[in-house]
């Protein structure tokens, strides 16, 4: 266990500026994640094969953040520690929320194997610099806060995201609202969601400049002073990720089944969810129907009302937690995202809708801030940056876990995606009995 006793208070304008960057990096993964599926449908893709393209995401998160952490782990120079990373991640990430909706209008043909595979490799790349954001963002936290600040710093990082994710999913709604058309030529992304993408990159680009500019690292010297690191151990040479592993702290592993469970779960959320309410409610299963399409809108909005569900219990709860209370929550927060999600099997109104997407979103922000807070609670200070970039294994395994297993889940529920939703929700509800297993670290 590390000591972050000795860390500086941070004042609240501090803690805005090493958590804010997040709003910019959720809010394109929250375009990629709302619109994936749209997209992809949209350009010919089967939708019982959906889940080869939901694979490379967390694939690209599994070799890229542990790699980014270690790395970091050892990085000093004039731009800090975990900074030039970030720098070199919303570069391309801006770029790739710029070719990303354009797949369809490159004259590939609809459905073409060649179009998918353009796709496929662009997601792949706004992944991998997704991952090199995402990882600065949260080794500065336990770079930077002491264990006081930590659920505060965590779920402020979580409320910014949720509302980047906010703005993400209302903008293809709002767009439309305008006047921009929502359809487009059979095998084309809507001007909608082009325009989505666009404003995402410039967002991306300006929140990572304000972070760059207002946040200074440690360097070296503070930063040994603060976790207690002498300084022949910041000489030593990086143990390999495979020595880490087999030294990792006891709750690593507690918290593997609860990780496994509930992303398993997010998963089937993100590849499902716009087919489900095109399903249930617009009665269609054609993509390239006007019911389709504005289904994807709704499916934006209810992304909104997940997001804004999740600033406000980040606010009021989750900001205000005690370490001792950081279990319970998790395990609330689980069973109430279970229950929404079996709820969704069976809403047929867009205005129903809205109360399964509420409670999904309780239980999606406390998992991001409840699990890391646990993790950055036990792991040194020397090699925190290479133990986040593991147990984002954590998050990753399970998406592809859930990937996997739907090319025989799917056929086997008649190709119903609101069923796949059923069992997203059961898996939550096995996720929150797993919480018990879970003993959190007393500092």
């Amino acid at each position: 266990m590390k000591s972050k006793l000795k860390l500086p208070k941070l004042s609240r304008f501090q803690l805005f500026n090493i958590t804010f960057g997040y709003f910019g990096l959720n809010m394109a993964f929250f375009l990629q994640t709302s619109q994936m599926s749209r997209i992809f449908q949209t350009i010919g893709a089967d939708p019982n094969k959906l889940g080869w393209f939901f694979i490379l995401p967390p694939l690209a998160g599994m070799i890229v953040q542990p790699i980014i952490g270690k790395k970091s782990d050892k990085t000093w120079n004039r731009f800090g520690r975990r900074l030039p990373y970030l720098i070199i991640g919303s570069i391309i990430s801006a770029i790739v929320l710029i070719v990303l909706p354009n797949v369809g209008s490159l004259g590939l043909g609809y459905g073409s194997l060649a179009a998918l595979l353009f796709g496929a490799v662009t997601i792949m790349l706004l992944d991998v610099s997704s991952n090199m954001c995402q990882q600065p963002f949260r080794m500065i936290i336990g770079d930077m806060v002491n264990s006081d600040q930590e659920d505060k710093a965590w779920s402020f990082q979580n409320i910014y995201s949720n509302a980047g994710g906010m703005l993400a999913a209302i903008l293809p709604f709002v767009i439309t609202a305008i006047g921009f058309s929502n359809i487009a030529p059979k095998g084309e992304v809507p001007t909608t969601v082009k325009i989505a993408f666009y404003i995402g990159a410039a967002v991306i680009a300006a929140t990572t400049i304000y972070t760059v500019v207002n946040v200074k690292e440690y360097d070296p010297v503070e930063y040994a002073k603060y976790h207690d690191i002498e300084e022949e151990d910041s000489k030593e040479k990086a143990p390999s990720l495979w020595e880490l592993i087999k030294n990792a702290p006891k709750i690593f592993w507690e918290l593997l089944a609860v990780m496994m469970f509930s992303f398993i779960s997010v998963q089937f959320v993100w590849t499902y969810s716009t087919g489900a309410l095109a399903e249930n409610i617009w009665h269609t299963t054609n993509p390239a129907s006007a019911g389709f399409q504005a289904a994807g809108n709704w499916n934006g909005v209810l992304t909104f009302v997940q997001s804004l569900a999740g600033v406000l219990w980040g606010t009021f709860v989750l900001a205000r937690l005690k370490p001792s209370q950081r279990r319970k929550i998790l395990f609330i927060s689980l069973v109430l995202g279970g229950i929404g999600l079996i709820m969704m099997y069976f809403v047929t109104s867009k205005m129903l809708s809205i109360v399964p997407f509420t409670l999904f979103g309780i239980m999606y922000i406390t998992i991001g801030t409840e699990a890391f807070a646990m993790i950055t609670g036990a792991v040194k200070g020397k090699n925190e940056g290479a133990y986040l970039g593991l147990f984002n294994w954590q998050i990753c395994i399970p998406q592809i876990v859930a990937s996997v297993s739907s090319f025989a889940i799917f056929p086997m529920l008649h190709g119903s995606m609101s069923a796949m939703l059923f069992l997203a929700g059961i898996c939550a509800l096995i996720a929150a009995g797993t919480v018990f297993f879970v003993k959190p670290v007393k500092e």
